[in-house]
């Protein structure tokens, strides 16, 4: 049961989505290795200037949340918190929507926007039919991310989960599987791709559903392959939170998800720290 407002809720826990802008500098994410970038022009410094004034307040309201200390430390037992309630558009607009038909590389389609019902509605259809290029072996998904957490000034940084261990999602499906995907992007390229996936089940029909997933179940892969050595979600270096469909194993077809809301909660019942093998393989084995 909820038992705080989404405002309230994302001001006293810092659940800050402020959208990515150009007009601060940002340092290069790959190095300039990508490439000369563009110097800022006089325009782009005048409008930096502008949201220096909503920059300042964002950051006056870190400092109050600092020095009132965070009330998330307090572990409050079978209480959601709601990360992202998607009842408004512009928190359906911060969301980033991509398919393959994007990148010139299959033929799926998807939107993410506002239902009837003044929900969420990520719909679309998608489809394992190859592009004839030539090139492309696999296509067949559409997937929905929210952005980089950022602070005040575009300061990149992460979302702490740290004081939860059970992921909740009030969702309406239409019977098929989808990916939920948890980001935690390290420092390094080698780290970029780290994604942590479980299955999300839906049923089908009219109803509403809530899904109760402990984060110990989540997996570890990147590039999209399961790794061999698993470790645990790092909850305190949280990126992004997002969902994919896949057309392979003939799943083709339109698909359509309703969510409510996306929330976080301790469940003191689930005391699993990790549900996958995490030993060490000799380096050398010796057959006798």
């Amino acid at each position: 049961m909820l038992t705080r407002s989404l405002r309230h809720i994302i001001k006293s826990r810092c659940f800050h989505t402020t959208p990515v802008n150009t007009t601060f500098w940002v340092k290069s994410k790959k190095q300039g290795y990508e490439g000369p970038r563009k110097l800022l022009t006089t325009k782009m410094i005048l409008d930096g200037l502008k949201d220096l004034k909503e920059e300042i307040k964002i950051w006056k309201e870190e400092m109050q949340e600092k020095l009132e200390s965070d009330p998330i430390l307090v572990y409050r037992p079978n209480e959601i918190d709601v990360y992202c309630r998607f009842t408004s558009p512009e928190v359906i607009d911060n969301w980033i929507v991509t398919s393959d038909s994007d990148h010139n590389e299959g033929h799926s389609k998807c939107t993410f926007k506002t239902s009837a019902a003044g929900y969420g509605l990520w719909s679309g259809v998608v489809t394992s039919l190859l592009p004839q290029d030539g090139r492309i072996k696999k296509a067949g998904y559409c997937s929905i991310r929210s952005q980089r957490h950022t602070k005040s000034f575009r300061r990149n940084t992460y979302f702490d989960w740290s004081a939860y261990n059970t992921l909740v999602l009030r969702v309406r499906g239409d019977g098929r599987p989808y990916m939920i995907n948890i980001g935690s992007e390290g420092t390094f390229d080698i780290t970029w791709n780290d994604i942590y996936h479980f299955v999300l089940y839906t049923r089908g029909g009219p109803h509403w559903q809530i899904t109760k997933i402990p984060f110990s179940k989540f997996m570890l892969a990147s590039n999209g392959v399961v790794q061999d050595k698993q470790y645990p979600i790092p909850l305190n270096k949280i990126t992004s939170f997002g969902l994919s469909v896949s057309g392979r194993g003939g799943f083709d077809g339109p698909f359509s998800l309703e969510i409510d809301y996306i929330g976080l909660e301790f469940d003191p019942s689930n005391s699993e720290e990790f549900a996958y093998e995490m030993y060490k393989q000799e380096k050398y084995i010796v057959a006798t």
